[in-house]
This record gives structure tokens, sequence and C-alpha cells, in this order.
């Protein structure tokens, strides 16, 4: 059985993606394919794996969770499926770390080695999703925010913009917790709105994915008006969010220039390769567009010439 784990990232369309799988259920395992979401890893499944502060016992909770996942994973394999994809964008770590620390997941390797322990070796695939992050880190602020966060200051939202951690440090760490484990990579901006694509990618084309049916638009990040009333309902002025509308982004043209050329060398560098780490996913959109036709001689000359003189 095929074990393929969705790690996210958030603020990637994962609750959207899970919400296409919960609805398909019957459907996918008449094909032989199972998930785990969130409502399941996070009701005791994944207890124990991340030691928590305080926590006595430690080895004794992993052995036991290790225990309970080869339970569980036995279970699955018995009831016929041969796919099982695990999805939980937490298992790298949470916003509310990112925002604390101003960089992306860091300690995501180490908590994926836990995992990749925890499952005992079975584990077939790692799936991460990525997102530009000029609306990656305003996405995260904005349901920060919402969430009960302080509104960002100067000094945090250039610290973001500073802050060098990438989508590559993290494919990085991923590759060193799971050596041996096919590690693909999902740009949002192909496969947000798309889950039976992200579906079949993750299962190498071997389920039918449901289509057109049954897409979600979960979790979306609060607008400028949303987070007003927010911020109103706690008791704080709303004014501080200024007069704009649409979508929140706090962040000044120049830093989100850094934000964006960040994106953009991650991007340059899983397209030569990823130093044979991780591969990128992309879209055939020719088949879709059609193609276009050949472009005739833009001058004339000998050639045009004889071409003329055939003709003649």
């Amino acid at each position: 059985m095929d074990v393929i784990l969705h790690i996210g990232a958030h603020r990637s369309a994962s609750t959207s993606f899970q919400a296409y799988l919960r609805a398909n259920t019957a459907a996918l395992e008449g094909q032989g394919l199972c998930f785990w979401g969130p409502r399941r890893t996070r009701s005791g499944l994944f207890a124990g794996i991340i030691p928590q502060n305080g926590s006595p016992r430690l080895e004794r909770q992993a052995r036991l969770a290790k225990g309970r996942i080869a339970l569980s994973l036995d279970r699955t394999a018995l009831k016929g499926m041969r796919h099982l994809i695990v999805t939980d964008e937490n298992m790298i770590g949470a916003p509310r770390r990112n925002l604390r620390d101003t960089v992306l997941y860091r300690g995501a390797g180490e908590r994926m080695a836990r995992f990749a322990a925890a499952f005992g070796g079975r584990i077939t695939r790692v799936v991460l999703s990525i997102r530009a992050f000029d609306h990656y880190w305003p996405s995260t602020l904005a349901y920060g925010v919402a969430r009960g966060h302080a509104l960002p200051d100067p000094a945090v939202l250039e610290a973001i913009s500073m802050q060098t951690r990438s989508w590559r440090d993290l494919i990085t760490d991923l590759h060193c917790a799971l050596p041996g484990v096919e590690l693909l990579v999902l740009p949002h901006e192909t496969y947000g709105g798309v889950p039976e694509r992200r579906l079949e990618i993750m299962t190498a084309g071997k389920v039918q994915a449901p289509r057109y049916e049954h897409r979600f638009w979960l979790n979306r990040a609060p607008d400028m008006e949303a987070l007003r009333g927010c911020l109103a309902l706690r008791g704080e002025d709303p004014a501080r969010l200024g007069p704009e509308q649409g979508r929140y982004d706090p962040f000044s043209p120049e830093q989100r220039v850094r934000l964006r050329e960040l994106y953009q060398d991650d991007l340059f560098w899983l397209a030569a390769g990823a130093d044979g780490l991780a591969t990128l996913m992309t879209e055939n959109t020719r088949r879709q567009t059609g193609f276009s036709p050949q472009r005739g001689t833009l001058a004339r000359g000998q050639d045009n010439d004889q071409q003329e003189g055939r003709v003649a």
C-alpha cells in the first residue's frame, strides 16, 4: 500500500483539498484509496509524535504513537486499500510559530524525522504545496489577526521580508528527514484550484479523480472588511487598518519585491532539478490551448525569390 503524506503547506488550499477528498470518499474508496485528514490525525492518532513541553515519558509516548499508526495502517491495508493519503499541514509546524519566529517553518526537519520514525519506514511519497511569499505571508498574517494575534508592527514586517529561509531550505530539511522518500512540489498558483489534479499527481495517475465536482474554497484569508470586524469585536480600533479594501497586504512595495524575488529563486532552483532533492510538478497547458501555427518567413530575399519562382 502506498502511503502518501500531504504536508501542506498552510495557506495553500489544504483545507479545500481535504474537503474534496471527504466529499468523494465513496468514489475514491471504490478505487482503493483511503485518506486520513485532520479530523483523524488530530484526534489522538498523532499524539506523542511531537513532544510537548512538560510531557513525561517521551520515548514511551513515541512508541505508543508508532504502534497506533502501524495498527491503523495494517487495518487500512486489510480493507483492500492500495493508496493512503495522510493530509495534515500541521505536520511541518504551525502558522503561529512562523509568525512568532518571523521565519518559515523552523524545526520542520526535526518534526518530519519524528513522523518518519512513527510511520516505521512505510512512507512512499511526500507532497508539499508551495506559494508565492508575497501572498503566503499576508494570508498567514490575516489569518493570525482573525484568530487573535496583534496587527504586525513595521519591525515584524521588515523582519519577515528580510528573512532568507525559503521553500528551498524547507525542502532540504525534508530530504534530510526522509532520505529515499520521493518528494513532489506543487505550486499553489497552478494547483490550488484543481484538487483532482493534485490527487492524480499524488497517486502517480493510478486513481481516476472525480472532476469538476465538490470543488471548495475553504478557510480563505479574511479581507480588510472582515478584519475590521474582528478588531471591533475585541475592542480595538478598526481604523488602524487604514481605508483600503480587498485583500490584506501590510507590506510595502519594496518588501513585496523582496518576497517575490525569494520565491522566484525557489522556482528557478526547482526547475533546474532541485539538486536531485525534489521534483517540481508543472502542467502542460499546450494540450489545452492548442499549437500555434509555424511562423512564416519574415523577410524577403533569395529564399523568397526561389519560392515565388516555383509557384510561378
